[in-house]
């Protein structure tokens, strides 16, 4: 069990604390860095880079505050060097992760795009997560609701989502249940943190 009583994640371990905001959380809502050979602070979204990690907040003010305040050099207890795009990269390498993962569930079955295939899983109540493109009409995303208990992603753009589904833009998709559709939703989740553009800002659920 985790703080609170809330069940832990599956897999995540222990909470971290941010080294911006003080707060602890489980690590899946946090980004892990670590110290390069160069004394340069590099970002580690897979969680998988040898040395001691140093956590921050999926938000994209703990990040900037994290920076700005050289925090990195007292979490890292020793001077570090923070590239000026650190913020950047951060953005770019969620954002590649999530899209690879939906690319993942594609080619297990479990995800579909286009307007009608989306329609027809929400009817049939495959769908577990509604993905929109962040930059598609207003008018079109509309017409679809978020399935009932489920979860909606609107913050990758048309190309983003384009490269998930191997087509050269995608507007609307969907993910079943099973498979990675809970580590899309929670990468999504850090990228949306991160991101902060309008379609970052959600959707409420239909």
């Amino acid at each position: 069990m985790g703080r609170g009583g809330a069940p832990k994640d599956r897999s995540d371990g222990p909470d971290r604390k941010c080294i911006a905001t003080g707060e602890v959380q489980p690590k899946h809502g946090l980004i892990r860095f670590v110290v390069g050979p160069d004394n340069q602070i590099v970002p580690d979204i897979l969680g998988k880079l040898p040395g001691r990690g140093i956590w921050v907040a999926a938000d994209r003010d703990a990040l900037e505050t994290a920076a700005r305040k050289r925090l990195f050099s007292r979490g890292a207890k020793a001077q570090v060097t923070v590239p000026d795009t650190l913020v950047q990269e951060v953005e770019r390498q969620l954002a590649h992760r999530v899209v690879e993962l939906i690319s993942l569930q594609r080619k297990a079955g479990k995800a579909v795009a286009g307007y009608e295939k989306v329609k027809s899983w929400l009817q049939m109540e495959e769908a577990e997560v509604l993905i929109q493109a962040s930059d598609g009409s207003g008018r079109g995303k509309s017409k679809l609701s978020t399935p009932h208990f489920g979860t909606y992603i609107g913050w990758l753009t048309a190309d983003e989502l384009g490269l998930a589904f191997g087509r050269q833009t995608v507007i609307h998709g969907a993910l079943a249940s099973g498979g990675l559709t809970q580590r899309v939703v929670e990468e999504a989740q850090r990228l949306k943190g991160v991101r902060k553009n309008e379609g970052g800002n959600g959707r409420p659920k239909g």
